[in-house]
C-alpha cells in the first residue's frame, strides 16, 4: 500500500527538520573537533617551556610541564602565588570551538596577565598559540610538537 503523496512529503520535510535540530543540537561548530587530537607534549617558539595540551571539554587545556630559569611564577598578580612552581599550573584554557581553532585564555607567566586567547592547528606537529588584547593587539607563538 502506498502512501498519498502528502504524507510522503510530510514525513520527508520532518526528517530534515529533525536532522537539522540533530546539526544544530550538536555544537554546529564542529570543523575545529574534526582535525587531529592536539594532545601531546609541546615546545613553545623561544623553548623555554613544554606545555602539555590535553582535551579539556570540547578544546584543549595547557599546563606547564617543564620550564627553564628559576622556574616560579614571580610575576603573578598574586603575592600569595609568587613563590609556587610553574611546573603543573594550567596556562591554557581553549575550550570553545571556532572554525579551526579554539578560543578561550591565556597566562602568561613572563608578565602575570591574562589575555583572550586562541589555538589554531598549522599542522600535525605544528600550532598557533595567540593572546590578545582588546582582540587587536595579539603576540603569536609557533609551538612544535615534542610527542
Amino acid at each position: 500500500m502506498t502512501m498519498p503523496r502528502a504524507n510522503r512529503r510530510r514525513r520527508s520535510m520532518m526528517r530534515m527538520a529533525a536532522f537539522g535540530l540533530l546539526l544544530v543540537a550538536s555544537g554546529g561548530s564542529t570543523q575545529a573537533q574534526k582535525g587531529a587530537d592536539l594532545s601531546g607534549l609541546w615546545q613553545t617558539e623561544t623553548a623555554g617551556s613544554t606545555v602539555r595540551i590535553a582535551r579539556c571539554g570540547r578544546g584543549y587545556c595547557g599546563t606547564i610541564a617543564a620550564t627553564a630559569g628559576s622556574g616560579v611564577d614571580a610575576q603573578n598578580p598574586d603575592p600569595a602565588l609568587r613563590t609556587r612552581k610553574l611546573v603543573g599550573v594550567q596556562i591554557m584554557q581553549a575550550g570553545t570551538p571556532s572554525g579551526a581553532a579554539f578560543e578561550g585564555s591565556l597566562y602568561n607567566p613572563n608578565d602575570g596577565k591574562t589575555y583572550a586567547g586562541s589555538l589554531t592547528p598549522k599542522g600535525p606537529d605544528t600550532v598557533e598559540v595567540a593572546g590578545c588584547v582588546l582582540s587587536v593587539l595579539c603576540k603569536r607563538q609557533t609551538w612544535r610538537r615534542i610527542r
